[in-house]
């Protein structure tokens, strides 16, 4: 491991994640994903795009305050006032402030978008990057679409950067466009035909618009480039980034072929996995590598008769490597309130006073009627009562009856604004009355795209975990809601989307990308 190059992680799941349609965090759950990141030990994260929105703002400002290890960085177009902004919600990090700024240069993105000159470009990358070095030595500079940018172009633009002060320059393949084997040849170019490029770390920023986002990161990491940009779980803008676990393990696992180590703490990987999902929504698909449910299952007896012999004939990995273990009972309802607060501080979890007491309300209610309490739960009640807690509108009681002799029937209690108002529906479920009644309550327009049921742990006596994405004015969310009854998740989801709607319309910016 001393003798490896280190690969410099550049988490971008707070920024690039984030943009993933209906993926957007409150201010609080980006705090707590920048949170579990600094648990898996990223070198850097980007925490946000500070001009975007006061939310974003604030999000970035609070994570600089926050995160004692990582280095965080906050994105800027090339422009002063974007960098002025960066720099106000950044400067709270000290010296592990990070600016990250960007043009693009293909000619695609010059004429149609950007409709600029060659020159026009480099003087606004130069521009933007001395005037960010004014206020911090860690400068990056990214050139958008660079895998579609002329390389004579690329070269020129990458060395005014770096001659700027640009001590990481990164090279995005904006839109998944490039084949392992045209960057390899496009790095090695910069590195032929940049004076000085040895000045500054190189990075590269893959999409996976057709699956090949890590293949083309490793390829990058063999022609020379040191740090990585990637997002937990591969979330990123259309079909995501550079996934983080998938570049750390292969490296962790394949030295052989790969001298590269990172300083990621893979055991936090799992977790950190599980986190995302809780605050987006965004569920993992089973045969996801390194995270997926069928990641370390094995169905076939063949299979099953080599890992009970020997793990390694089916297994390159462990599952503990990557924070995987079997489900833990932790509590139950004899369970006090200190071994309560004890394990939520051994998840992770800084609650205050106040959020603690609902939590525990709610885990009694749990334990009562759930015979095995896991830390999965325990997540859930949290994720529920307090991350994902509910702004305008809320959810107070709710009756529903159904059958197959009895039209389905929801009566729904709920307090808007203050009041508490109440309602019934007839629907063609009990699911479908409930949104009925919850819309009519409401008055929500908002368009009902997906509605998902999961179970988050095993047994029949599993809380239930429902998603509902919704749509309203070409904006796009998700709501989350858990429960031992599958049909108060089901409207706890809905409520939690409606109340969703407003927020992300109003912090909704123009979507830049590198």
């Amino acid at each position: 491991m001393s003798q490896s190059e280190k690969i410099v992680i550049f988490d971008t799941t707070l920024r690039d994640g984030e943009q993933s349609p209906g993926a957007s965090m409150t201010i609080e759950e980006k705090l707590r994903v920048a949170q579990q990141l600094e648990r898996l030990n990223v070198d850097v994260m980007e925490a946000g795009f500070p001009i975007a929105s006061e939310g974003d703002f604030e999000a970035v400002k609070k994570i600089a305050q926050t995160v004692k290890n990582s280095q965080v960085a906050g994105l800027s177009r090339a422009n002063f006032k974007d960098i002025d902004r960066a720099w106000d919600a950044l400067k709270h990090a000290g010296e592990r402030g990070r600016i990250h700024t960007f043009i693009a240069t293909s000619d695609v993105h010059m004429k149609y978008k950007l409709q600029m000159s060659e020159q026009q470009v480099v003087d606004a990358a130069v521009a933007a990057v001395k005037h960010a070095v004014n206020y911090t030595p860690n400068v990056e500079f990214s050139c958008e679409d660079a895998a579609r940018t002329r390389p004579e172009f690329l070269a020129t633009v990458v060395q005014a950067a770096i001659e700027a002060g640009a001590t990481t320059i990164n090279i995005p393949d904006t839109v998944g466009y490039t084949i392992p084997s045209e960057f390899t040849e496009l790095i090695n170019y910069l590195k032929a035909n940049v004076s000085g490029i040895e000045k500054a770390i190189l990075s590269v920023h893959c999409h996976n618009d057709l699956g090949l986002a890590v293949a083309n990161s490793l390829a990058a990491i063999q022609a020379g480039v040191r740090q990585i940009e990637c997002t937990v779980n591969g979330i990123g803008e259309r079909a995501g980034n550079c996934s983080l676990e998938e570049v750390v393990m292969t490296l962790a696992t394949r030295p052989d072929v790969m001298p590269y180590h990172t300083d990621v703490v893979t055991e936090q990987i799992m977790p950190a996995s599980k986190l995302l999902t809780t605050v987006t929504g965004m569920m993992v698909q089973p045969n996801k590598a390194i995270v997926g449910a069928n990641a370390f299952a094995h169905e076939a007896g063949i299979h099953q008769h080599g890992v009970l012999q020997e793990k390694t004939t089916y297994e390159i990995m462990t599952p503990e490597s990557v924070g995987l273990t079997e489900n833990k009972l932790v509590l139950g309802k004899h369970s006090g309130r200190h071994a309560f607060i004890d394990r939520l501080e051994a998840l992770g979890y800084d609650l205050n006073k106040e959020s603690i007491e609902k939590a525990f309300k709610r885990f009694k209610a749990l334990a009562d009627r759930k015979k095995n309490v896991y830390d999965e739960d325990l997540d859930a009640i949290v994720a529920d009562e307090i991350i994902r807690a509910p702004e305008t509108y809320k959810l107070l009681q709710m009756n529903v009856t159904s059958g197959s002799f009895a039209a389905p029937t929801a009566t729904v209690e709920m307090e808007i604004n203050g009041k508490k108002k109440k309602a019934a529906m007839i629907g063609d479920g009990p699911v479908d009355a409930c949104f009925k009644v919850i819309k009519k309550l409401t008055k929500s327009k908002a368009h009902l795209l997906n509605f998902s049921v999961g179970a988050i742990t095993g047994g029949t006596d599993a809380q239930g975990e429902c998603s509902v994405r919704l749509a309203f004015d070409g904006v796009e969310v998700l709501g989350q809601g858990a429960h031992p009854d599958i049909i108060v998740a089901s409207a706890k989801a809905y409520i939690n989307a409606i109340n969703r709607v407003e927020q992300i319309a109003a912090r909704r910016k123009d979507d830049i990308q590198i």
